[in-house]
């Protein structure tokens, strides 16, 4: 037997869900196409003056002599009809399409092996955590929840770097040459999420674990086991499934700490930068890049609750 289909219900919301994207995005767009160009400042300001002549073509050659409202217009027409994302200022011979297709893949193999990681250990631990309950397990479980909230990435990076790289030489300091070089910024950037997830599924397993389906099944005989794979887990995980989708759409788009302490060209380190030179294009870019990360995250969040829970899925 293949696999059920989906429900009617389910699809009307995902279409819904999927429309109501393109107003979300044209938000986005909007406000962030607004507060760049209401900051005071522009993209050839330099320490040395440039020559009104010099910024009089540079302005022309971008379209940055134009009326805001056409810039407006053109930069969203080029991209709903183009996916052009317009030149970048400071790289000219790159466009920003360019920058993406070349920096994300960076960021995002690193976040998605970083998720991979918190989501392989932070839930068992925080399952076993609950299932042992002020036990020693629990104790420690949640000790390193406490270290992996409290202790940020510009820490334990270089931390990392010491002990693995320099020290033990088990791994190299920085760059992208090879799958070796994603592991330290991936384990670095696991560490909150993990301890983030491990946390949220203790709670909601100690939830679950107190309520009357689950005393039912264990008056039945069934393994504790049993219980909690079967009875106790899908129902736990809802909450869990929401935040770690925050988590995921927030590493997949880089982190500039990280990027930088590892020496990763990815987006995240190179978003920053933008923000400094006024890369406007390269800005707008990657910000409705993340706005597509977060929405689309969000909706596998949505498929994900309407195949743990069927009142969802048929409610």
């Amino acid at each position: 037997m293949g696999p059920s289909p989906v429900p009617a219900p389910v699809s009307r919301y995902l279409i819904r869900r999927i429309l109501i994207l393109l107003p979300v995005w044209l938000t986005v767009y909007t406000l962030t196409f607004t507060l760049y160009h209401l900051t005071p400042g522009g993209p050839w300001d330099r320490e040395k003056p440039v020559p009104p002549q010099a910024m009089a073509l540079l302005d022309r050659k971008y379209g940055l002599d134009r009326p805001l409202w056409q810039q407006y217009i053109d930069y969203l027409q080029g991209v709903v009809t183009r996916f052009d994302f317009g030149p970048s200022y400071k790289s000219q011979s790159r466009t920003v399409g360019d920058i993406i297709v070349e920096l994300f893949p960076v960021s995002a193999k690193i976040g998605l092996l970083a998720m991979t990681l918190a989501i392989g250990l932070g839930v068992p631990l925080g399952v076993v955590s609950a299932a042992r309950h002020r036990s020693l397990a629990d104790h420690t479980s949640m000790l390193i929840s406490v270290l992996g909230v409290s202790v940020q990435s510009f820490v334990v990076g270089p931390l990392l770097i010491w002990a693995f790289a320099l020290g033990l030489g088990w791994l190299p300091p920085g760059g992208i040459e090879s799958w070796r070089h994603y592991l330290l910024p991936a384990i670095t950037l696991s560490l909150f999420p993990l301890a983030l997830l491990a946390r949220a599924t203790r709670a909601a397993m100690l939830e679950v674990l107190s309520d009357d389906y689950v005393r039912t099944a264990r008056s039945k005989g069934l393994h504790e086991s049993l219980v909690i794979r079967r009875h106790a887990l899908c129902n736990a995980l809802i909450p869990v499934v929401t935040i770690g989708g925050v988590l995921l759409a927030e590493v997949l788009v880089g982190s500039f700490y990280v990027e930088t302490v590892f020496a990763v060209p990815g987006i995240g380190r190179y978003f920053i930068t933008s923000v400094t030179g006024r890369d406007y294009p390269v800005l707008m870019g990657v910000t409705l890049l993340l706005t597509s990360v977060v929405a689309l995250v969000n909706l596998f969040v949505d498929v994900a609750y309407a195949y743990l829970d069927p009142r969802i899925r048929y409610g």
